[in-house]
């Protein structure tokens, strides 16, 4: 009895076995399509793929962008930004096409989770909003907003605030962005003869990069520098 038993127990537990492996394949596929879901809508990771926002992010960072933050308030100056440059932009880095279905598949799915850089976005930081003159530079060197110098801890060191002068009133629904190591940053002052005077479309930013979640030792929040907190940027918001 005690070994019919045990035997019945043993032929139960290879049922077990040979069930979950027959529902793994489904449990990752479902799991994948709630991580795409919520990157997707919610919460993606990117890949800093250039040295264009050193030192704040990294060649190798990997940072968090929220996709839902411009649903419930409006970008604001000093905002870290991904943006897609499809059709406007020319890539920072350059890619490689795998030239093989498999390959796009894979380097897609990198894309999509963070392992690898896309090779139309972008990240910036936000410098005016509509309505916001935006001048380089004062007689300090600065650049200012709304006839404000903003002090720029962020830049990177050894740069001055920009190499080329400028000034320009934001249009509506559009952005001028900056890198923050500017002698390295294809941004919007490289764009001043493209419709739009080098600023860009809101309705093409993805979402505002919040955290810096890899390398561990680099993990981080990623704040509004206190400069744009000045009363008198909003003069004209």
């Amino acid at each position: 009895m005690i070994a019919e038993d045990t035997q019945q127990t043993d032929t139960g537990r290879r049922g077990k076995k040979g069930s979950f492996f027959l529902e793994l394949p489904g449990l990752v596929v479902i799991a994948l399509v709630l991580a795409l879901l919520i990157k997707s809508f919610v919460v993606q990771a990117f890949y800093i793929p250039s040295g264009s926002m050193e030192n704040t992010l990294l060649v190798n960072d990997r940072v968090l962008v929220n996709k839902l933050v411009y649903r419930v308030r409006d970008i604001e100056r000093g905002d870290i930004i991904v943006f897609s440059g499809v059709d406007s932009w020319d890539p920072e880095i350059e890619y490689e096409d795998p030239g093989n279905p498999i390959g796009r598949a894979f380097h897609w799915m990198g894309v999509q989770f963070g392992i690898v850089p896309g090779d139309t976005d972008y990240i910036k930081r936000v410098i005016g909003i509509p309505g916001d003159t935006v001048k380089c530079c004062d007689s300090k060197g600065r650049v200012t907003v709304n006839g404000t110098a903003i002090d720029e801890p962020y830049v990177h060191p050894g740069d001055v605030p920009s190499d080329q002068t400028f000034e320009i009133t934001v249009p509506k629904d559009r952005l001028w962005v900056m890198g923050d190591h500017r002698s390295d940053s294809y941004d919007s002052r490289r764009h001043t003869e493209d419709p739009g005077g080098g600023t860009i479309p809101i309705e093409k930013v993805i979402g505002r990069a919040f955290a810096i979640v890899w390398p561990f030792d680099r993990a981080t929040v990623l704040p509004i520098p206190a400069t744009f907190a000045q009363p008198a940027l909003h003069a004209k918001s």
